[in-house]
């Protein structure tokens, strides 16, 4: 694994290093909820994004070919990331997982297994089972999952290519909640990356999260749902570029006084 440590750029800081492959957009981008597919299209390329995140329970594999989603989505410009949205155990998330890979989307996977239908928290036990599975079987697995330190740390030990955790709750749009636990992962864990997965609504969420030194920001809803989706797609891709400009150019100390900016010693008389 190649990863960019959070806090800790190096020369390659602009790819995101996911299991063997780079990636120069940090943006990942779902195809849900769209008003049509040619908008999804444009918002694909608006965004700038070179990862596409697919619902596999979602989409009829037997139709590719014949205007399923897949048949939008241009393979050679865009990496499929297939997805266990939906699924509710382990087992279920590791068959979904397998019947990606056979229909050859990819043996990239993004791990959900949702424990709660109301506020579609992950099942954090049958994600770890499902991880160790998976990665067994030679998937990159990147779980979604929860803020907390003591779960991230299992899921990397078990060989998750990254840790995705929530900023607030899917579909929600209330940006990152709680900063603190997020701070904290970024600390932590540094040796995979940290790419926040659900709750961003607009763009100032998303460079928050690149602020902070975030390798990455995947959403759907925020864009897909926006009153116009292009649009929002393309400030996406501005607010994480500037994010991690900003996270990379290192912010100046915060003060609680004025400091100024032409101090009298500097002045020429």
């Amino acid at each position: 694994m190649n990863a960019t440590p959070a806090g800790a750029p190096n020369a390659e800081s602009g790819k995101l290093h996911l299991g063997a492959a780079s990636f120069g957009s940090r943006l990942l981008l779902g195809t849900g909820k769209y008003p049509s597919e040619p908008i999804m299209q444009e918002a694909l390329e608006a965004s700038g994004a070179e990862i596409v995140t697919v619902a596999v329970r979602r989409v009829d594999l037997s139709k590719r070919g014949h205007g399923s989603l897949l048949d939008f989505i241009d393979p050679r410009r865009y990496t499929l990331l297939p997805n266990t949205a939906g699924c509710t155990s382990a087992e279920e998330a590791i068959r979904t997982a397998r019947l990606a890979r056979e229909a050859g989307l990819s043996s990239l996977i993004k791990l959900e297994v949702i424990g709660d239908a109301k506020t579609l928290f992950p099942d954090l036990e049958g994600l770890l089972q499902a991880t160790r599975v998976l990665v067994a079987e030679g998937f990159t697995v990147l779980p979604y999952t929860s803020d907390d330190l003591v779960t991230a740390k299992k899921l990397r030990d078990l060989g998750a290519a990254a840790i995705m955790p929530l900023g607030a709750p899917i579909g929600s749009g209330l940006g990152i909640q709680n900063k603190n636990h997020l701070r904290i992962l970024l600390q932590e864990i540094r040796d995979v990356p940290i790419i926040v997965d659900a709750g961003v609504g607009t763009a100032s969420d998303a460079a928050i999260a690149m602020e902070m030194g975030c390798d990455g920001v995947l959403m759907n809803s925020g864009v897909a749902g926006a009153r116009e989706p292009v649009r929002m797609a393309r400030a996406m891709r501005l607010a994480v570029e500037a994010g991690r400009l900003a996270f990379e150019a290192g912010r100046i100390p915060k003060r609680l006084y004025a400091a100024a900016s032409s101090p009298i010693d500097q002045m020429i008389e």
